[in-house]
């Protein structure tokens, strides 16, 4: 297997090994070398902990599928012929990954080999509509992000879609979100039927926590989560490698873990969730109040928030004290994700990150006297604000992922 940090440069997907493996060797082969970008197939016995002869004869068969192409791999001067490597076979098919919001839409569209296409981009009618309008837009999207690759829908094999909100990936179900009217909304059938394609669906922090797996600092590392914090605060886990929903799939809802009784009121109809003290409506409902901001004549609510912080940054005290308070409750939310899942690393990510009064060094210090308390040691704490369209990559990575294990996983290549 190549080092770890040219995989991390080259490749696309997971690079450490599921703890419990229970896939067939053929896709632990593929998403192997996939994650290294090329390989030999003596690496990949070591890797895989196989006999040499089962990846010749998986190769083999990836090979005649046409999924997977012998290269020359790199060779020292005056070797002879170059030794012969493995790789995904890009040209194969592509699929899409689209991340819907309430201020713009994003897409991607990547190759069977995880390399970016194309992307776009499609600022949204409404901050909160029916599912057919949102779905509309979302098509339209689509379509914009093929006619930049130069591509049709019958380029594509899957579409990953992502959304806020309480969101049953199994079922394709969505049961609430801020950006949909209706509850309990058949977003992947709806969609599918409109586009003609398999789609599958998503939280957007549990797509923030699959690029990062597929493609940014979570590639090596087993246990790990993703903060996300914008229209709201949403959280995605991996353990053991793999991402974690919970039970029935609706877990990692920290945005509405409670942090006070009674409290303040969330968009989700309850009171003292998390995200109404630290989410983007939350420091405009406390700069209304707080600076005497009046919200129809301050522009939209990204505008407000642009004003707040220049507020906070010139020493006005009540907006460096909104910050301040929504630092702590942030604080609080870290250190309660520490202390139920001790993941390795957490990354805080999203929109706000531009506000760096919510990571300050009291934020991060006051994570660390709340978790020294009890005689762990505080997770390494990395801030990362890619902009908007990781987002749509993990989209992305959830469709690819569907794709393999529909290629490989329970059925024989080509059965």
């Amino acid at each position: 297997m190549p080092d770890l940090i040219d995989a991390l440069q080259t490749g696309c997907g997971p690079l450490l090994p599921v703890v419990t493996e229970t896939r067939p060797l053929r896709q632990r082969l593929f998403e192997s070398l996939r994650a290294a970008g090329a390989s030999s197939r003596a690496d990949l016995a070591r890797w895989l902990d196989c006999s040499p002869a089962s990846v010749t004869a998986v190769s083999a068969e990836l090979i005649d599928a046409g999924l997977v192409k012998e290269i020359d791999a790199p060779r020292e001067p005056s070797r002879g012929r170059p030794p012969v490597a493995l790789t995904v076979n890009a040209a194969v098919t592509a699929v899409a990954g689209v991340k819907l919001t309430d201020d713009a839409h994003t897409a991607v569209i990547i190759d069977f080999s995880g390399a970016l296409i194309a992307q776009a981009t499609l600022q949204s009618a409404a901050h909160r509509q029916t599912m057919a309008a949102t779905l509309t837009e979302a098509e339209a999207l689509l379509d914009m992000a093929l006619a930049k690759a130069g591509m049709t829908r019958a380029s594509l094999s899957w579409v990953g879609l992502g959304i806020a909100g309480v969101v049953d990936h199994a079922a394709g179900i969505v049961l609430w979100s801020p950006l949909l009217t209706e509850r309990n909304a058949p977003l992947r059938e709806t969609f599918a039927a409109a586009i003609g394609l398999p789609v599958t669906i998503d939280n957007d922090a549990n797509l923030l926590a699959l690029a990062e797996l597929w493609f940014g600092a979570g590639r090596g590392m087993t246990d790990f989560a993703v903060v996300t914090i914008e229209n709201g605060v949403g959280m995605g886990l991996v353990l053991g490698n793999r991402m974690f929903r919970g039970g029935s799939g609706l877990g990692m809802e920290l945005g509405h873990t409670k942090v006070q009784l009674d409290g303040a009121l969330c968009r989700c109809g309850s009171r003292g969730c998390l995200e109404a003290y630290v989410a983007d409506y939350a420091l405009v409902r406390e700069a209304q109040t707080a600076l005497h901001f009046n919200r129809d004549e301050a522009g939209s609510a990204r505008e407000l928030l642009e004003t707040l912080y220049d507020e906070a940054k010139a020493g006005h005290k009540a907006a460096l004290s909104i910050f301040r308070r929504a630092g702590r409750y942030l604080a609080v939310g870290l250190a309660n994700v520490t202390e139920l899942f001790d993941p390795h690393l957490i990354i805080i990510s999203g929109g706000e990150m531009r506000f760096d009064f919510l990571y300050a060094d009291a934020v991060l210090a006051e994570v660390q006297a709340l978790t020294a308390q009890t005689g762990r040691t505080a997770p390494k704490i990395e801030i990362n604000a890619w902009g908007d369209m990781v987002w749509a990559r993990g989209a992305a990575a959830l469709a690819l992922s569907a794709l393999t294990e529909q290629l490989l996983g329970t059925e024989r290549v080509g059965g």
